[in-house]
């Protein structure tokens, strides 16, 4: 492997309108770090069938440079992205910041009806989402706008991404490995970050008091001083 450089690989999470992050992007650009933000292909590339996180982990692997060890950072679903490509590919990273990362298995009630409206809702949506009403009532059980307004395709690949459990393979991940989280995070609760800094055997952890699911906007001075204490 080559020389490291100053370039931090950044994986955003499940949106198509990325511009919110250039306020971080640009401030992050005057510590010295240059970040490249990846486009994720089905919300900020195009795809033309459904993914699943085998196909994310060898997009990745052909999109991030071959020749030297990479600083990442992913958010949400990028987190869960590059989680599963460190379990395959642990010597094209030379670390991870993970800000309220997906990728830990819930199986509480909530949870598994959750994913059961996700498997479930095309079909029956073909019986009783005629009515504007019924349709609106499921995707608020469900309680994601973002499937909501998926196209077809990349509803097929969000069930698939929210079925991956990366939890077992955990300890197996050497990567060092930045943890960065809302304390008050509802869609990634609080608790995920212990689980991954109880099984990450080369982890640190760094809540951000009153953040929610996106400290990086939110509470972006707080990250960027810790991604830049941290930078490898």
């Amino acid at each position: 492997m080559g020389t490291l450089d100053n370039k931090l690989y950044i994986l955003h999470g499940w949106t198509t309108d990325t511009s919110r992050w250039k306020p971080f992007l640009d401030a992050l650009l005057q510590t010295g770090i240059e970040p490249v933000f990846l486009k994720i292909p089905g919300l900020s590339a195009p795809i033309d069938r459904p993914w699943n996180i085998d196909n994310y982990v060898e997009w990745l692997s052909e999109t991030l440079p071959k020749n030297k060890r990479v600083s990442t950072l992913g958010h949400s679903n990028g987190g869960r992205i590059l989680l599963s490509f460190a379990l395959k590919y642990p010597e094209r990273l030379e670390q991870i910041f993970l800000v309220d990362s997906a990728g830990i298995y819930h199986n509480d009630f909530f949870s598994r009806a959750k994913r059961g409206i996700f498997r479930t809702v095309s079909k029956i949506g073909k019986k009783i989402t005629s009515s504007t009403k019924a349709r609106e009532l499921l995707y608020q059980v469900a309680q994601e706008s973002d499937y909501k307004e998926a196209t077809p395709i990349m509803k097929e690949t969000m069930k698939n991404l929210i079925a991956v459990d990366v939890t077992p393979t955990l300890k197996q991940i050497n990567t060092p490995i930045t943890i960065i989280w809302g304390k008050n995070d509802t869609t990634t609760p609080f608790t995920d970050a212990l689980v991954l800094k109880n099984e990450l055997p080369n982890s640190t952890l760094f809540p951000i008091e009153g953040a929610l699911h996106s400290p990086q906007f939110t509470h972006a001075n707080q990250v960027i001083e810790i991604v830049k204490k941290e930078f490898k």
